[in-house]
C-alpha cells in the first residue's frame, strides 16, 4: 500500500487532522500557485493533458507539493507510486521499478514514481534511482524543500523540469480558511463557526504563508471554543509565534544572510538591522554572524575604511565576552558600522594576481628583489636593488614585478572613504614606475598575428544588417518586459519573437497571431521538432478577429506580457483593438510594442545631393514629398500621437525612441516601384509637377542615386501597462 493509498484511507475516518481532510483532490480545489499551475500554465496543460515528464516540487513546508502530487495521483491514467524519502530505501525503489516494468511489459501503462522528500535519498538511492528515469521506465515528481540544484542529484535534476513553489499569499490563506467553514463533508460547513476579523488577521498573519500551520491552528482554536466564536485570544493562543522558515543547512539560511550581506553592501542600515533580527529569531549562531561580517570588512570595505575590520572583529571579542542576551548590542554595532561606513571591493584585485599566476608561466624572481643573503657573490642576486628608504619620501621608482608581467595592475583604489587619499598617489608612483620602466631597453613586442576568424564572420555579417536590427529589437522588447519563466505570452504576429518567448517562458506559455494561414503553417513546422507541450500555440487571424479566437479557444487565459512588432501600422480601429487587448492583460502584466514611425521614414529626396536639379525644382520636390506625409497624419503618424491611441482604453503607454541603421541594396525591381509609372510616389508627385519636370526628376533619381543605402531607421518602443484605476 502506497503513501497516498493510506493518506486516503486515513481520510475515510473523522480523526483525520484537519489539514489532511482539506487537502484538495483536484485542480479546481487547489489554491494558490497560479504562477505554475494557473490557467494556460504549461504544467496545468500538462496534468489536464496527461502528459507529464519528471518533475521536481521545490518549496517551503506547507506550500502545496504533495498536495500537487496528489492531484496528479488523482486525474492521471499512469499508475500512481507514493514513496517517502525518509521511511524508503533502496528495496523500495526496486519494487516500484520492478512494478513499473511489469506495468509497462504487460499492459503499456505509464508508472509514476512520487518521491517526497526526495532530497533525503543518500546518493546510493539517487543513484539506484537514476537509470529507470533516463529510460522512461518511470516518470518521476519529487517534492522538497531544499534546493534541488544543491541537494538533488545533478542527474536527476537535468532530466526534470524544475517548479519553484512560493509562500502562499494572505488572500490564499483566507480562501483556504473559507473552504474550510463551508465544507460539510471534510471541514466545518456542517457546523455554525464564527471567527472575529481580527482573528482571522492574526491566524493568516502568523501562519507566514504555510498553509497547514494555518490548518492546525483553525482546527485547535475551533476544537478547543466550540460553541463560541473564534476570538482573537483564542486565535493567538492557537498560534503565538510566527512560523520562521529557517533551516540552518537549507536555502533559507543562505538566502537570509545572503540578503544581509547585500544590505550592508548597499549601505542600507535599515534593512541591515532587519535581515540581522531575521537571522536572530530564528536562532542563528551569533558567531557565524560575526564571521560573514569580518569577511565583508575585508573584501567589500577594504582599505576605504580600515578601521571596519577592526570594529568588526572587536565586537566578535565583545560578543564572546558578555553572551546573550546582551551580546546582541556589540552584533548590531557592528552591522550598523559595516553598513554605514564607505565601500570599496578594491582587494579583489589579490584574485586578479591569482588568476594570472594561475593561468601565466612562473616567472623568474627579478635580480634586484632576490635574497642576497646566501650567494650575491656568486650569482650577483640583489644587485641593482633601490633601498627605498635610502631617498626622499622612503621611496624610489623601480619595478617590483616579473619582466613579463611590468605595467600590469592589479589594485585599482576607489573613490571612497580613506582610500580616496592614497589614490593619487598610487597613480603617480604607478606614472613613475613607468617611466622608469621605459628608459629600459625593451624588446619589441609589436607582432602580426592571423586573421581573426571571429571578427571576419561579424564583418561579414554586418554587409547586410536587415537580421541584426530585427534581432536588436527582439532583445529590446524582451529586455524591457523582463518575463518570468513561468509567464504566458501573446506575440501579436508570429515570428523571430514567439521563438524567444519561448526560451523565455519554458515554464510558462506561448500563443502567437499569424496574419496568414501560410505563415502559420510555416511556423507550425518548424515547431514541430519541439515536444507537444513545449509548442506555441498558434492562430491563423488578424487583429480584428482576435477577441473572438480568445473568447473560444482561450477562455481562462490572460497574458503576463504581450508582444508585437509593426503589429498597428495598418490598422484603422487602434482604440478598439487596444481596449480588447486591456481585457485579456493580467493586472500585473504589460505590452511591448514596437512600431516604425512612417512619419519618419526616409526621403527620397534626401540621396540627392544637393545641386543635382535646378535650386527652385528642388526645393519644390522637397516641399512637395514631405506634404505626402503631413496630409495624411493617421497614416504617417509621429511619436506625438501614440499618446491618443489610448484614450478610454484603461491603459497607459510610455514611448522610448529606438533610431538603428538600415542599408539597402538598389535594385531594378526597386527603382521601378519607385519611380515607375505605377509608383505612388510619383503619383502624388504627378499633381505638383508638369510632365516635363516628373521626367528630369525621374531620371536625376536614377542617375544620382547609387547601388547601396544607407540610412537610420526611427522606432517607437511602446511600454503598456493598465492605469491603477482600471
Amino acid at each position: 500500500m502506497d503513501l497516498f493509498e493510506q493518506h486516503r484511507q486515513t481520510l475515510m475516518g473523522s480523526e483525520a487532522p484537519l489539514a489532511a481532510r482539506m487537502r484538495p483532490r483536484n485542480l479546481d480545489e487547489y489554491v494558490g500557485q497560479d504562477a505554475i499551475v494557473g490557467p494556460g500554465r504549461l504544467l496545468r496543460r500538462a496534468i489536464q493533458a496527461d502528459q507529464l515528464s519528471s518533475l521536481l516540487f521545490y518549496g517551503p513546508p506547507g506550500t502545496g507539493k504533495t498536495t500537487l502530487a496528489q492531484v496528479i495521483a488523482n486525474t492521471t491514467k499512469a499508475h500512481f507510486i507514493a514513496i517517502n524519502a525518509v521511511l524508503a530505501g533502496v528495496k523500495d525503489i526496486r519494487g516500484a521499478i520492478a512494478t513499473a516494468q511489469d506495468l509497462r511489459g504487460q499492459h503499456g501503462q505509464r508508472t509514476i514514481l512520487f518521491v517526497d522528500e526526495v532530497h533525503r535519498f543518500n546518493k546510493s538511492q539517487q543513484d539506484a534511482l537514476l537509470p529507470w528515469v533516463e529510460n522512461g521506465t518511470v516518470i518521476l515528481i519529487g517534492a522538497t524543500t531544499e534546493n534541488p540544484y544543491f541537494e538533488v542529484n545533478k542527474a536527476l535534476v537535468s532530466r526534470s523540469r524544475v517548479f519553484q513553489l512560493k509562500p502562499l499569499g494572505p488572500e490564499d490563506l483566507r480562501r483556504i480558511v473559507q473552504q474550510t467553514l463551508t465544507d460539510p463533508d471534510r471541514g466545518y460547513g456542517d457546523r455554525n463557526i464564527q471567527i472575529d476579523d481580527d482573528a482571522l488577521d492574526h491566524l493568516v498573519n502568523v501562519a507566514n504563508g504555510d498553509a497547514r500551520a494555518l490548518l492546525n491552528a483553525l482546527e485547535l482554536a475551533v476544537e478547543t471554543t466550540p460553541d463560541s466564536p473564534i476570538s482573537l485570544a483564542v486565535a493567538e493562543e492557537s498560534i503565538q509565534q510566527r512560523a520562521v522558515l529557517y533551516d540552518k543547512e537549507g536555502d533559507a539560511h543562505f538566502d537570509t544572510i545572503s540578503a544581509f550581506i547585500k544590505s550592508m553592501r548597499g549601505s542600507d542600515p535599515d534593512a541591515t538591522l532587519y535581515w540581522l533580527a531575521r537571522m536572530v529569531y530564528a536562532g542563528e549562531d551569533p558567531r557565524f554572524i560575526f564571521r560573514r561580517m569580518v569577511i565583508f570588512a575585508g573584501e567589500d570595505v577594504g582599505l576605504a575604511d580600515p578601521q571596519a575590520v577592526v570594529v568588526a572583529n572587536s565586537c566578535a571579542q565583545a560578543f564572546d565576552r558578555v553572551g546573550l542576551p546582551e551580546g546582541r548590542y556589540p552584533l548590531a554595532q557592528a552591522a550598523l558600522y559595516l553598513a554605514t561606513c564607505p565601500k570599496s571591493n578594491s582587494v579583489m584585485g589579490f584574485f586578479d594576481a591569482l588568476a594570472t599566476v594561475e593561468k601565466e608561466r612562473e616567472a623568474e624572481v627579478p635580480n634586484p628583489l632576490r635574497d642576497p643573503s646566501r650567494d650575491q657573490e656568486e650569482f650577483g642576486h640583489g644587485q641593482g636593488y633601490l633601498y627605498p628608504h635610502a631617498y626622499r619620501d622612503h621611496w624610489v621608482e623601480q619595478q617590483y614585478l616579473p619582466s613579463g608581467l611590468q605595467g600590469k595592475v592589479f589594485y585599482q583604489p576607489s573613490a571612497q572613504g580613506y582610500e580616496d587619499t592614497i589614490r593619487l598617489e598610487v597613480a603617480r608612483r604607478r606614472e613613475a614606475q613607468l617611466a622608469a620602466v621605459m628608459e629600459m631597453d625593451l624588446p619589441e613586442v609589436l607582432t602580426f598575428g592571423p586573421t581573426d576568424r571571429a571578427q571576419e564572420r561579424w564583418l561579414q555579417r554586418t554587409l547586410g544588417n536587415a537580421g541584426e536590427s530585427l534581432r536588436a529589437v527582439c532583445d529590446r522588447i524582451y529586455t524591457t518586459l523582463k518575463p518570468q519563466r513561468h509567464h504566458v505570452l501573446l506575440d501579436l504576429n508570429a515570428g523571430l519573437l514567439t521563438w524567444e518567448a519561448l526560451r523565455q517562458v519554458p515554464e510558462g506559455g506561448v500563443y502567437a497571431c499569424a496574419a496568414t494561414e501560410q505563415i502559420r503553417q510555416a511556423m507550425a513546422e518548424q515547431a514541430q521538432t519541439l515536444h507537444d507541450l513545449a509548442r506555441p500555440v498558434l492562430w491563423s487571424t488578424s487583429l480584428e478577429q482576435l477577441p473572438r479566437i480568445l473568447e473560444t479557444q482561450a477562455t481562462d487565459v490572460v497574458f503576463d506580457g504581450i508582444v508585437g512588432r509593426n503589429a498597428f501600422k495598418d490598422l484603422a480601429n487602434r482604440a478598439v483593438i487596444w481596449q480588447q487587448l486591456a481585457d485579456v492583460l493580467a493586472p500585473e502584466g504589460r505590452m511591448v510594442l514596437t512600431e516604425t514611425i512612417p512619419f519618419r521614414t526616409l526621403r527620397l529626396y534626401s540621396l540627392l545631393a544637393n545641386d543635382a536639379l535646378p535650386p527652385k525644382l528642388f526645393q519644390r520636390l522637397r516641399e512637395v514629398e514631405d506634404s505626402l506625409y503631413t496630409q495624411d497624419s493617421d497614416r504617417y503618424w509621429d511619436l506625438d500621437a501614440i499618446s491618443g491611441w489610448f484614450d478610454g482604453s484603461g491603459l497607459v503607454a510610455d514611448v522610448d525612441l529606438m533610431r538603428l541603421p538600415a542599408e539597402l541594396t538598389v535594385t531594378r525591381q526597386l527603382q521601378q516601384r519607385w519611380f515607375g509609372p505605377e509608383s505612388r510616389y510619383m503619383g502624388h508627385l504627378a499633381t505638383a509637377f508638369s510632365k516635363a519636370e516628373l521626367v528630369t526628376i525621374q531620371q536625376t533619381y536614377i542617375r544620382e542615386i547609387g547601388t547601396a543605402l544607407s540610412w537610420e531607421t526611427s522606432i517607437a518602443l511602446i511600454t503598456v501597462r493598465k492605469t491603477t484605476a482600471s
